[in-house]
């Protein structure tokens, strides 16, 4: 039998998330419980294919399931209970305490079965069903309480490296165009001081939605707003050599997307796909929304091959955080691809989305 030990849970339901700061997951959640009943029950199909192959198998399955389920339960409820309180220890603190918990219920709940049901195997007074059980739980506890510390230390390294990447993009934004913008924004005031004045406060959006937290959700008629201030800057510069087509279709405006996840794509679009060429060039930025997916994509002209080739370490450190901070956001259900066909350069992000009532037709 089994104890705690149906704890060795290394399934994703019951893996912490990215962002949290315990490293335990919340075992009150309905998907954690679900995640525990499967693993006991795999367990206990485990522990009697494990046993020497005599009498009423069926029977024998029937008696363990039960046991370990009720343990598995019983588990997961007290560290659900006990996990606030353990959340404002140390690490180390919460870990040893969590791992001592596990062991009692298995301790009590096995004397309990004793007491109920007359000794199971070995030993008159079960004893050997006790010390069992205690002690398959101290090893697949210390195991699984170790995978979840381990994981989150993980988690954390990651997020890190994440919020690293975002202030390399914050502090990458402006210097890119801020100079040209600011040559632009004096040559206007003398022969249109209304288009200027039009500029510098698209000039100050942009800082003002670059210098904040990016962490920090933004809705998405906001980040589409962010973006076409964005354009209208650069097409003060460009002139006619930039060209913009939206194509936006039954958008969710006010549902809420992690902030600079368009604009650095377009900004991409414009510095390697029409700066270079002396014709300038075309950029599509197009939006959907179908079965609670958005997807958010920008084309734009490949470059002549005659056109001296910028460097691309920008390019790909901005595509690299956007990318990471979808992962962080939205997990595996979200993704960036990149393809170049039909003499187009083409980056799409696909995540979920919750629905809103306002949308684009």
């Amino acid at each position: 039998m089994a104890g705690a030990g149906i704890r060795a849970t290394l399934a994703p339901a019951l893996a912490p998330t990215l962002g949290e700061t315990f490293f335990l997951p919340n075992f009150c959640g309905i998907r954690v419980v679900f995640a525990v009943v499967v693993v006991a029950q795999l367990l206990s199909f485990i522990l009697v294919l494990a046993s020497p192959w005599q009498g009423d198998k069926w029977g024998e399955l029937g008696r363990v399931s039960l046991f370990v389920q009720w343990v598995a339960l019983a588990s997961a409820a007290a560290l659900c209970v006990l996990r606030p309180w353990l959340a404002q220890l140390s690490a180390l603190a919460a870990a040893l305490i969590s791992y001592l918990s596990l062991l009692l219920v298995t301790v009590v709940l096995s004397l309990a079965a004793v007491r109920f049901t007359g000794p199971l195997e070995g030993g008159t007074d079960g004893s050997d069903f006790v010390l069992r059980n205690l002690a398959i739980s101290a090893v697949l506890s210390g195991m699984v309480l170790r995978y979840f510390y381990v994981r989150h230390q993980w988690a954390q390294q990651v997020e890190a490296e994440a919020q690293a990447r975002i202030q390399a993009l914050q502090a990458r934004i402006h210097p890119h165009f801020l100079f040209n913008s600011l040559n632009t924004i004096a040559a206007l005031t003398v022969s249109n001081p209304v288009l200027a004045e039009e500029v510098v406060q698209d000039l100050a959006e942009l800082f003002r939605v670059t210098m904040r937290d990016l962490r920090e959700r933004v809705s998405l008629q906001q980040e589409l707003d962010f973006t076409r201030s964005y354009l209208r800057i650069e097409s003060q510069r460009l002139g006619g050599r930039l060209r913009v087509d939206w194509t936006l279709k039954n958008l969710p405006l006010q549902a809420h997307v992690p902030a600079l996840i368009l604009q650095p794509l377009v900004e991409n679009a414009v510095y390697h796909g029409i700066e270079p060429a002396a014709a300038g060039g075309r950029v599509h930025v197009l939006g959907t929304y179908n079965r609670g997916v958005l997807r958010l994509e920008v084309r734009n002209p490949l470059p002549p091959p005659t056109t001296r080739r910028r460097s691309g370490g920008g390019n790909r450190m901005a595509l690299d955080n956007i990318r990471e901070r979808l992962q962080l956001a939205y997990g595996p259900a979200a993704r960036l691809e990149i393809d170049q066909r039909e003499g187009l350069y083409r980056v799409r992000v696909l995540f979920p989305l919750p629905a809103a009532d306002e949308v684009v037709a």
